[in-house]
């Protein structure tokens, strides 16, 4: 009713009951049409968060390459933001605690570590209605 008080609907058809009010009737709108459609901008970037860190590199420690659920994983930066590098997409990775402490405030290859695969930003991310067996239980 508001859209049609607004001008921004056409009615098409009116249900045979009406709204009243202590001043007026109204016959309720059964079938409306835009007038004008906006279609909302649609986001192509992926925000980053932890979470959505954890779903790009689908729970995988890029380091030890075992699969792990979320409790046991952390956000691990490529170059240390104390040496310089950003919080950002491609300098982000998910590693496991133990992998995390090993690598400490080094860089990979000082840590005698080696990334699974280079981080990339993503343009999408799969289903988040996901279950993961806890296999890690040490």
């Amino acid at each position: 009713m508001i859209l049609w008080f607004q001008d921004k609907v056409e009615v098409l058809e009116f249900h045979t009951v009406s709204v009243r009010s202590p001043s007026r009737s109204y016959q309720l709108p059964a079938v409306i049409r835009l007038k004008t459609y906006h279609r909302p901008y649609l986001s192509l970037t992926v925000r980053l968060s932890r979470q959505n860190i954890f779903l790009r590199d689908n729970h995988i420690c890029q380091y030890c390459y075992n699969k792990f659920t979320e409790k046991k994983l952390t956000v691990d930066h490529v170059i240390p933001l104390s040496k310089g590098g950003r919080h950002e997409w491609t300098n982000v990775v998910t590693a496991c605690s133990q992998c995390n402490n090993r690598k400490g405030d080094k860089s990979p290859e000082k840590a005698n570590l080696r990334l699974l695969k280079r981080p990339e930003k993503p343009r999408w991310l799969p289903n988040r209605d996901l279950e993961l067996e806890d296999n890690d239980a040490s």
